[in-house]
């Protein structure tokens, strides 16, 4: 049976006439590396190919067994400072973590499903001064993988690269890094022996002068290069040809604990100064946190601006994660025809709704923000500073429960073998769902976040059940119901934003000054 695209929710009609309307604020339409937030804690990303034994510098740098970091494939690892070791398994679809022991020894829980991230917190004092977030290897991201690792990059602040001496950047990585390096992020790499040691690329012809660094010659034979140092301005020219905005980043060659001590200073540093910077970045009051705000002598026809804003931005919401849905299947068929066939299906899909999740929330997160400006700008007859919005929004969020609609806006969805959607409510249940969880939102709405439930990995890895139709018209059924779900709860979330928000403005209004 063959498989078409998903069709949409919305008219062709509809769908023909979504150029952005003057009543709605512009929407991301690509998840972008996003600016580090002053609130939120320092981290360190690690990524890198399968085979450049980054756990190994992992584990240097915080002094632990490499078996310590293991995980399951496809999972995130949060490595935290704690006085007390734990470690614990966050899978979607419960509400409290799973934990486990702390030690070497301590075999892992009987789950149905990959955890989205594991978080190990030990007394280490490097991690004081950041979090340590290792990542799937960059063979096993995939296209919605590398949105979801740039979103934490950002977040983070900084990202570092483990590559082996005998490996070569990719496609897909040298994308990432160009990406990356037009953000506020800092980029630094490791560089690991290969399987035949510190020997250069066989197809690497890069001196030490094309990567713009001396090398010292070895100690007691006159004349010859430093192979390691050979091997990293190698890697540092390759990379330059194809991402010269990356020339100040620094290298580090890592082969056991003294090696790794020049990138542990280097880190630490990185943090000390990025540290301040967010600190100062915002100041300890803001403009109009305080303030008495009087509104205007004519606030006009707000209440109808703001019911066609909430409705625009709703449509123009659900018209863009239709197509990306549309997109998302062609994906999984390309997986199941030419990838690893049904077995791979789970952790694609999964994948994808992470990255899904991410991009409906910055959506959403904008939409309001634009329809809380403009028509508290209308109301109070200026643009309102940002400590008056965030006045709003507070107001705004806490009137979010006084309405029926607005209730359980906490709530996960959950693909079920059935190629049906469960849902769970609870701010926990969201929570475990984040590779990298943020630390705190100041946005009205909370996070949109969808997921594989655990019986989709036990449907589909069944040995012998390996059957491509039947496969491709689970996947259309799921993401068709996928999307039916998200377009009732985008509708949902700016409806309730619509009522709270006009409460709080007549309030305004009636008294002649905000009341927020």
């Amino acid at each position: 049976m063959q498989q078409g695209p998903l069709p949409s929710l919305d008219s062709p009609s509809d769908m023909a006439s979504s150029a952005d309307p003057p009543s709605c604020a512009p929407l991301p339409t690509e998840l972008e590396v996003p600016d580090p937030r002053s609130d939120e804690p320092l981290g360190v990303v690690a990524v890198g190919p399968a085979g450049a034994d980054r756990r190994a510098v992992l584990a240097t740098l915080v002094g632990l067994d490499p078996v310590m970091l293991t995980v399951p494939a496809g999972s995130w690892l949060v490595v935290r400072h704690a006085k007390v070791p734990t470690r614990a398994a966050f899978v979607p679809g419960y509400r409290q973590p799973h934990s486990y022991g702390a030690d070497r020894d301590a075999a892992g829980p009987a789950l149905a499903r990959p955890p989205r991230r594991v978080e190990l917190s030990v007394p280490e004092p490097l991690l004081r001064h950041f979090t340590l977030i290792d990542t799937p290897d960059t063979g096993a991201l995939g296209v919605a993988g590398v949105r979801v690792l740039r979103d934490a990059v950002g977040r983070a602040g900084a990202l570092l690269f483990v590559i082996a001496a005998d490996q070569a950047f990719t496609a897909q990585e040298l994308n990432l890094l160009a990406e990356v390096a037009a953000a506020q992020v800092e980029v630094v790499f490791a560089v690991t022996p290969g399987t035949a040691g510190w020997a250069a690329l066989a197809d690497g012809t890069a001196t030490t002068e094309d990567a713009g660094a001396s090398v010292p010659p070895a100690v007691g034979r006159p004349g010859e290069v430093d192979p390691v140092a050979v091997t990293v301005a190698a890697h540092r020219a390759a990379l330059l040809a194809a991402v010269p905005a990356l020339a100040a980043a620094r290298w580090f060659p890592v082969d056991g604990v003294d090696t790794a001590a020049d990138l542990r200073r280097a880190l630490v540093g990185w943090s000390a100064t990025e540290g301040l910077q967010r600190a100062s970045a915002e100041p300890p009051v803001l403009p109009g946190q305080h303030d008495r705000v009087a509104v205007a002598a004519d606030p006009g026809d707000w209440s109808e601006r703001l019911d066609r804003q909430a409705r625009s931005c709703a449509q123009r919401i659900r018209q863009h994660l239709a197509l990306e849905l549309a997109n998302i299947h062609l994906r999984a068929v390309q997986e199941i025809v030419f990838g690893v066939g049904c077995a791979g299906l789970p952790d694609l899909l999964d994948r994808e709704m992470a990255a899904l999740s991410l991009l409906a929330t910055a959506q959403c997160d904008r939409g309001v923000r634009g329809i809380v400006a403009d028509t508290t700008a209308q109301v109070l007859g200026t643009p309102p500073t940002e400590g008056v919005r965030r006045r709003i929004a507070t107001a705004v969020q806490y009137g979010l429960a006084d309405h029926r609609t607005g209730r359980d806006l906490d709530r996960v969805l959950l693909v079920t073998s059935t190629a049906g959607v469960a849902g769970l409510t609870g701010v926990e249940a969201i929570d475990a769902l984040a590779g990298y969880p943020t630390a705190t939102r100041d946005e009205v709405l909370p996070p949109i976040a969808v997921a594989l439930s655990g019986g989709c990995w036990q449907q589909w890895r069944t040995p012998g059940n390996d059957d491509h139709s039947a496969a491709r018209a689970w996947s259309q059924r799921a993401l068709r119901e996928v999307e039916l779900e998200l377009s009732r709860e985008i509708s949902r979330r700016f409806e309730v934003i619509r009522l709270s928000l006009g409460v709080v403005l007549s309030d305004a209004i009636d008294h002649g000054i905000l009341l927020a």
